[in-house]
């Protein structure tokens, strides 16, 4: 199968292209064009125009901006990015007569930036809060739309294979927090907090979040792609949940130390955090829900429409190789 990949270069992209390189060629698609190992040849964004990349049998869209923790992007580019590249490349799919299936890379923060009820399922109602979100819910309706437009007056969840166009199938993929050997994101501050040796302060609070191991992430698409699977939404996890203090413990047991928690009063440390507001200091009330609340995300239909019992990787073991990563990095 010929594969084209945009955001090739970034850390899903690098990992996706070496697990399906063995079996598939793979084309690139980014803002720059470098040679890259197990791609045959990279193309920017001007090649969309100029007929030069060839023909393809899938597109998987990658290509995006990230979530700004820190609140420091302008709104107008991740709509520009999130959703106006979105809009490129599906409508370069929707007229290329080669290409097949379509794999769409948005976040499960299009949904909702925190869980109402135990579980986020495909079924619940968009709500995103902020840019990022908003511009990656955007880029679903955009696809909807433009795939299966009498969706667009059911609930987007709803949405499978096109009556208009039979022979194209569109997944949008809904990922929570992805990791991995060589990723440098939310777990690599928590684990430097960790390996410093700083108490964990809030053990009282016994939150439960999922996350999406890269090695069970690439088992999906190699399944998308491989598999006469229904068109559709799907959320991405791993099969458990982990609370924060489940997580530290499997850093401590990485990095072969012992971990320390520290069950203090919740009261006090929510008083605490309040009180963090006021002084703008690190630990305020957004910043401590953020850290205390759940955010636990279905994988039941994904693994029903690939026919997987379980994912292969636990979650556990999937963080103990990210965790390892780090620690041989340093």
């Amino acid at each position: 199968m010929n594969i084209l990949i945009t955001g090739v270069h970034g850390f899903v992209g690098s990992n996706l292209v070496k697990a399906l390189s063995p079996h598939h060629t793979i084309y690139g698609l980014d803002i720059i064009s470098p040679e890259k190992e197990g791609v045959v040849e990279t193309f920017t964004w001007d090649n969309l125009d100029d007929g030069s990349i060839p023909e393809v049998d899938a597109i998987i869209h990658l290509a995006g901006k990230a979530h700004d923790t820190k609140n420091k992007s302008a709104a107008d580019i991740y709509f520009k990015v999130n959703t106006g590249l979105t809009q490129r490349i599906f409508d370069w799919y929707m007229v290329n007569p080669y290409a097949k299936k379509f794999i769409f890379f948005s976040t499960v923060k299009s949904a909702a930036d925190y869980v109402e009820g135990d579980i986020l399922t495909e079924e619940c109602v968009p709500t995103p809060v902020g840019p990022y979100g908003e511009s990656k819910i955007a880029a679903e309706n955009y696809i909807i739309s433009k795939y299966s437009p009498q969706a667009m007056s059911i609930p987007s969840h709803s949405f499978t294979d096109s009556v208009l166009f039979p022979d194209k199938k569109v997944y949008i993929m809904r990922p929570c927090m992805i990791h991995g050997p060589g990723n440098k994101g939310n777990l690599n501050l928590l684990y430097n907090v960790v390996k410093k040796g700083i108490p964990w302060p809030l053990g009282a609070f016994e939150n439960r979040r999922s996350f999406t191991s890269i090695q069970n992430l690439c088992v999906v698409i190699e399944g998308l792609l491989s598999k006469n699977v229904e068109s559709g939404i799907y959320h991405m996890a791993d099969d458990e949940a982990l609370s924060t203090n489940e997580l530290i413990s499997v850093i401590c047991e990485a990095l072969g130390r012992k971990s320390h928690i520290w069950r203090i009063n919740r009261d006090f440390m929510n008083a605490l955090a309040k009180v963090g507001g006021w002084l703008h200091l690190p630990l305020n009330p957004l910043r401590m829900q953020k850290l205390t609340e759940n955010y636990v995300v279905s994988n039941s239909k994904i693994k029903s429409a690939l026919s997987l019992p379980k994912m292969p990787v636990t979650a556990k073991d999937g963080l103990i190789a990210t965790i390892r990563s780090f620690k041989e990095t340093k």
